[in-house]
């Protein structure tokens, strides 16, 4: 399993934690997002995984990875 943590900007509230935490899981990620730090720990496969989709599950949200 790998462990990054992402930049991303345009989170504000409680529902944006859940949105981006949600949409990860979906591609097969787990994620913490921290909202007073402005960052996502994300833990995901490689084998099955990209970050790059990864990056993309939290970008369709409306957020943007920097």
């Amino acid at each position: 399993m790998k462990q990054v943590t992402l930049q991303v900007n345009g989170m504000s509230c409680q529902h944006c934690v859940n949105a981006i935490e949600k949409a990860l899981k979906e591609v097969g990620a787990s994620g913490k997002a921290d909202l007073s730090a402005g960052s996502v720990t994300v833990e995901f496969d490689e084998a099955k995984v990209s970050l790059e989709a990864v990056k993309e599950a939290i970008e369709e949200q409306g957020y943007d990875v920097v």
